[in-house]
């Protein structure tokens, strides 16, 4: 890793570096790689500016980099064994390359290269990498693991490191920089969360700072989590289903008893977990309005869906939902297969078994077989901290998709392996809970752009337009922390009329590190200067 407080720019234009190395072609990357019989380019194509890249065949990320800076664009694959082989690929800019290597991720059971994450990061000036993670699936889609393992084990961890290993070195000997990368990096959020987070869990060295968003990271038991809420309102015909008309009724709700204790009203609830919700508010009685209040049978859906699964001898399986989260998806008339998914496919190898009779009995044997060994729960980061790494991690706190209660978890358990090592969590590990955000990105009143990987808005290439600094921008604030050692003691998160740069900003407002809290403290609510982040006590 590399420690200089700065980084001095070369002195010659970087373009003729790559072009010493024969440029960008098939041949040029064969004589890189040719010390690695496992594998073999796929493609080496010069990309112009404002050019677009994609691939036609890509069902994760079916639609093209677009506005790209001048660069070549590469693939490679890798046999990781006698039955499976990954892709990826690399964004490598012609003139404007800032030294630095940036890796992004995927999402769900999804495998493509994500050519558009790449093609938005690429635009700082990073080379940049993705991986297919061995298989090509929408993010819904896990069959292809279906008595596959070796390609779960791609899935799982295998082909990231591969990639990011195999990358450096055709990097290093493209540019032919005499220091070399000077910084790598990793974005991603949801199973891209979960990768960065299993890469440094396994590699330490393999990045000097991360993002990572609403982290996948407790494979089966998410799974399992996400199969038994789809459960708690089914049959249709029990006394405990509630339809989902009624669900705009409860969110709003919490959104009333829950709103107000940030210091104002707005429709944003800022601390859902100090919230002390009454439920029995949404029960019905002679003179409700049937279609927006609940039977007593229906509010024990309601409370188990917000709290957390405790199981056989008081085991802890997965912590509640937010409040204020949508129930539409979890508790929808057809669960998702990112719940029984895991299990039809990657645990019984049974593409009829019956969800329906899922029990406590089928997460104990998940675990058991633990599918590619994907769940990155080893929260002893201690070896990340002594090579000098840096996290950034955020998480929607309307996350209707992966429970923000799973990254406050992951938080707590890091900070009760470390604290009793005298580590101090804020030193490389800041966490940023985003009110009203959904799932890695969007809200539709509450500001949610950091320019994250994974968030988009539109009328810009990257960034944040009229704010490009490390305060409202996190992938800035990950370079000035490991480059700089400023850590953010705050982010500000923007919300854009209609999410249009063009039409500017709505709303900004401060993202406090975890566990401060944002607080309103007077002025104009839309200014991020009327909040600041303060500690409960």
């Amino acid at each position: 890793m590399h420690h200089s407080m700065t980084r001095q720019p070369l002195a010659i234009p970087l373009a003729s570096s790559s072009a010493i190395s024969g440029g960008c072609t098939a041949e040029t990357f064969g004589v890189i790689i040719g010390n690695y019989p496992e594998a073999t380019v796929n493609f080496a194509q010069a990309i112009p500016q404002n050019g677009s890249f994609g691939q036609a065949e890509n069902p994760e990320f079916p639609f093209n980099a677009t506005n790209l800076p001048a660069l070549c664009a590469v693939g490679v694959n890798v046999k990781s064994s006698e039955s499976s082989s990954y892709n990826f690929g690399l964004f490598l800019p012609d003139t404007t390359w800032n030294e630095q290597f940036l890796t992004t991720g995927n999402g769900g059971f999804g495998g493509g290269i994500n050519w558009p994450d790449m093609g938005t990061l690429s635009q700082y000036g990073f080379a940049t990498m993705s991986t297919d993670t061995g298989h090509l699936s929408d993010a819904t889609d896990g069959t292809w693991g279906l008595g596959n393992p070796e390609s779960l084990v791609d899935w799982a961890h295998r082909a990231m490191h591969g990639s990011v290993v195999l990358s450096k070195e055709i990097i290093n000997a493209y540019y032919a920089a005499s220091e070399g990368i000077k910084y790598s990096y990793y974005a991603g959020c949801s199973t891209g969360g979960r990768q960065g987070l299993k890469e440094i869990q396994m590699y330490p060295d393999s990045f000097d700072g991360i993002s990572v968003g609403a982290p996948a990271w407790w494979t089966v038991h998410l799974a399992a989590n996400t199969l038994q809420q789809g459960l708690y309102n089914l049959p249709e015909s029990a006394p405990e289903h509630i339809d989902p008309s009624i669900f705009p009724a409860i969110v709003a709700e919490i959104v009333k008893q829950c709103d107000p204790q940030d210091g104002l009203v707005d429709n944003i609830v800022s601390d859902p977990y100090g919230c002390n919700f009454d439920y029995g508010a949404l029960l019905c009685t002679p003179s409700s309005d049937p279609a927006a209040c609940l039977t007593p049978a229906q509010l024990t859906t309601v409370y188990k869906f917000y709290n957390p699964w405790i199981d056989v001898n008081q085991t802890f399986v997965f912590p509640g939902m937010a409040l204020g989260t949508d129930p539409s998806f979890a508790l929808g008339p057809n669960p998702t297969t990112l719940g029984y998914g895991l299990f039809r496919w990657w645990v019984y190898n049974d593409t009829v078994w019956d969800y329906t009779q899922f029990s406590f009995n089928d997460v104990q044997f998940a675990d058991s077989i633990n599918p590619g060994g994907a769940t990155a729960d080893n929260f002893d980061l201690s070896p990340f901290l002594e090579k000098g790494g840096k996290i950034l991690k955020y998480h929607g706190d309307a996350d209707a998709l992966i429970p923000t209660t799973s990254s406050i978890y992951f938080y707590q358990q890091v900070s009760r392996t470390l604290k009793p090592k005298g580590i101090e969590l804020d030193d490389f590990y800041r966490f940023f809970l985003i009110p009203g955000m959904n799932h890695c990105a969007a809200s539709n009143i509450a500001p949610w752009y950091i320019a994250s990987a994974s968030q988009t808005i539109s009328g810009t290439t990257h960034s944040v337009p009229g704010f490009e600094d490390a305060e409202h921008d996190i992938i800035l604030a990950m370079m000035r922390w490991v480059e700089q050692d400023e850590a953010p003691d705050y982010l500000i998160a923007t919300k854009f009329v209609n999410d249009s740069a063009s039409l500017g900003i709505q709303t900004q407002r401060p993202l406090c590190p975890y566990p401060k809290q944002v607080k309103y403290t007077e002025g104009e609510p839309n200014d991020s200067s009327s909040w600041e982040c303060r500690r409960l006590y």
